[in-house]
């Protein structure tokens, strides 16, 4: 019989916030003998529970040749039920509860998530972890959901966005998973619905416990809901293998590629340069993202020149992900016309450099470290948002600490740490770049 923690037995293993955390809220975290992770985040007050189901498999998982799409694919098919729980009674019931119900999925990890009054929690438990230890389909339903899957990937090859990003993944990579996207190659996911065995194994293998963590935030008592967490989810048996994902080789050169829209769309322009997984230890990852909002967001002078004053680009994005692999530091240009993507290019490339060689200003640092900090903290307002502002972190490390890791290093990164990141990722040898443009000109 499983020990059940209550109390004072609670607050053991409770992390509270201080003065010298930036997480506001205090946290509690306990492992389950079967390898489940929970955290807690109570949040009194509000009458709402938001329950997120974060399993740490995603589309850097897929290895198996011919077999990409398969974690995009189960986002969809868990919502197909269970024998005690079919996915029209399990829909009948959500709704009933006025649930907010959703999921996605990224690189790294599918996430499941209800958003609820707190009298129904119990209820919510029972269901996710029946779905989760039973999901039930047969070879017709798995076909459906399967081709459902290719009509959402032909309808996502309509936005120029994700032509783009398709190709600057099969260009930048050549062996880790990252080559492609969350949806999977096209031929995949066309042949997914002669996948139906190998599904069924794709499920046993990662929606495994210790894959798993569970997080409760908002209005709940948390010795009571750890105790129903630990009656419907401690049979769940372990069995997680993990992925044997090949390391990319060092990047040897510049790569390039352009794409067509097949209708009218703006240029689209995007640098990606081959960083590194997100570590809150590793003070020039810490000092990429401050770099990224430096040098291109909205108060940058890349940012003023290109689309306040020359008004050559419709928007400019920059971005350092939270990837649990090395993956792609991105500077994204949306442009007006296709004859200004050489010197919108150039001044992107112009604008790197300017970090390479000089040192940022100190009060300029400090101030983008205060917008970075006090903009995660502006999303914390509601349970629905608080846990979805901590998944990323909690997918890459597993763990809510990363939070204050992450934000704790960003304090201390200096001039010559913006500088020494700058020289070590964003070079023309890491770097990926590509174009799209349209076949009718806007």
């Amino acid at each position: 019989m499983i020990r059940l923690l209550t109390g004072l037995a609670l607050l053991l293993f409770a992390a509270s916030a201080s003065a010298e955390n930036v997480f506001p809220y205090r946290y509690q975290t306990q492992t389950l003998p079967n390898g489940l992770r929970v955290i807690f985040i109570p949040m009194s007050g509000s009458g709402l529970v938001s329950y997120w189901s974060v399993v740490r498999t995603g589309s850097r998982d897929e290895v198996e040749p011919g077999r990409s799409g398969y974690a995009h694919f189960f986002e969809h098919m868990m919502f197909r039920g269970t024998k005690k729980y079919p996915g029209p009674v399990y829909d009948r019931i959500v709704n009933g509860l006025g649930a907010h119900s959703n999921a996605f999925t990224s690189e790294d990890l599918t996430a499941f998530h209800l958003t609820f009054a707190k009298a129904d929690l119990a209820k919510v438990i029972e269901l996710e972890a029946d779905r989760f230890q039973n999901l039930h389909y047969e070879r017709p339903e798995f076909q459906t959901e399967a081709g459902a899957v290719y009509g959402e990937y032909r309808k996502d090859q309509t936005e120029p966005a994700f032509m783009l990003e398709e190709k600057l993944r099969d260009t930048a990579f050549d062996q880790h998973t990252y080559k492609h996207t969350t949806m999977g190659f096209e031929a995949d996911v066309k042949n997914m619905p002669q996948g139906y065995e190998y599904s069924q194994a794709f499920f046993q293998r990662f929606y495994r416990p210790e894959n798993v963590v569970l997080l409760v935030v908002g209005d709940f008592d948390s010795a009571a809901t750890l105790k129903l967490i630990q009656g419907s989810y401690g049979s769940w048996k372990p069995g997680y293998q993990s992925a044997a994902i090949k390391p990319e080789p060092t990047p040897s050169g510049e790569r390039k590629a352009e794409v067509t829209y097949p209708g009218k769309t703006l240029p689209i322009l995007d640098l990606a340069y081959r960083g590194d997984a997100f570590a809150p230890d590793n003070r020039d990852y810490v000092a990429a993202r401050l770099l990224a909002e430096l040098a291109f967001g909205s108060t940058s002078d890349a940012y003023k020149k290109l689309v306040l004053d020359q008004q050559k680009a419709e928007a400019i994005f920059a971005g350092v992900p939270m990837n649990r692999d090395a993956s792609l530091f991105e500077v994204t240009a949306v442009v007006k016309r296709p004859e200004d993507l050489p010197a919108v290019q150039k001044t992107l490339e112009e604008t790197i450099e300017q970090f390479q060689t000089k040192l940022v200003d100190p009060e300029q640092l400090a101030r983008v470290k205060k917008h970075e900090k006090y903009g995660f903290l502006m999303q914390l307002d509601s349970p629905q948002h608080t846990a979805a502002a901590v998944v990323p972190l909690i997918s890459a490390v597993g763990m809510i600490d990363g939070v204050d890791r992450l934000y704790k290093a960003s304090e201390q990164v200096t001039p010559e740490d913006i500088q020494r990141a700058a020289r070590k990722y964003f070079t023309p040898q890491r770097r990926t770049v590509i174009v799209l443009k349209g076949a009718i000109k806007p």
